[in-house]
């Protein structure tokens, strides 16, 4: 019987600990056969921060290193330089990427530091109970907006595509969402290009994952997918930002 669909050897054979309907999963599962595709599995390091994804150590087959929160890119440009010929990423949510980890992930784009970034955004802080992150919709309701975010209350959401390809040092920069098949199969292509771009020493590289997070936006996981298609991607388009044309 011919095999049409297996786990990806760089995924490890066990059970997540992601609420039903978390996305999360989709997302380890192709940076893992990204890991399998370019046969680079022993070869990664990743970096775990801060949020639903703390642990992530335990389901990817790859070294990886646990960071405090905000802090992935710094250990990771660390790793990078002290080892220049592993492939390196980070996985961050949207809270610790876009609020506590801003300067973090700037400054490493500033430096072109060669390195990779998977950023989940998903709107909400999803581990700690629901509150507004930096990628809170306006009107959206969190456990600290229970009226809904306020521009003039709570500011404007954070673009971080937008505004990280401003910087010279980030050479590739694309936002894609894992809302459906043929948007999946569109991720796996950016975050594969994201690790070629690393291959190839070009530079920084960051590949921003629309995410859904049924249990902190009170909806069932269908539902949070329609939602976030409906509500998300108007305000964060899909689409590279930077490097599209970009060989590797």
């Amino acid at each position: 019987m011919a095999v049409v669909f297996k786990r990806p050897h760089a995924l490890k054979d066990v059970q997540l600990h992601y609420c039903p309907g978390c996305t999360h999963g989709i997302i380890h599962r192709l940076i893992a056969e990204v890991m399998d595709d370019l046969g680079i599995e022993g070869d990664t390091i990743g970096v775990s921060s801060v949020g639903c994804t703390y642990n992530n150590y335990e389901y990817f087959n790859c070294d990886m290193v646990q960071a405090a929160h905000g802090r992935a890119p710094a250990v990771a440009t660390g790793i990078k330089r002290v080892h220049p010929g592993k492939l390196v990423f980070t996985y961050q949510g949207d809270g610790d990427l876009a609020a506590i980890g801003t300067a973090e992930i700037v400054h490493a784009a500033a430096r072109g530091e060669k390195i990779t970034t998977v950023f989940v955004n998903n709107a909400i802080y999803g581990m700690t109970s629901g509150q507004m992150a930096p990628t809170s919709l306006i009107g959206q309701v969190t456990t600290t907006t229970p009226l809904g975010r306020k521009a003039e209350l709570h500011g404007y959401p954070i673009r971080v595509c937008e505004l990280l390809s401003t910087l010279e040092g980030a050479v590739f920069v694309e936002r894609v969402s894992v809302h459906d098949v043929k948007n999946i199969n569109n991720a796996k292509r950016a975050i594969k290009k994201a690790f070629q771009v690393q291959m190839a020493a070009k530079g920084f590289s960051i590949v921003e994952v629309l995410s859904s997070c049924p249990t902190n936006w009170g909806l069932n996981p269908i539902d949070a997918l329609k939602w976030l298609k409906e509500n998300m991607i108007p305000v964060y388009p899909l689409g590279s930002f930077r490097g599209r044309d970009l060989e590797v």
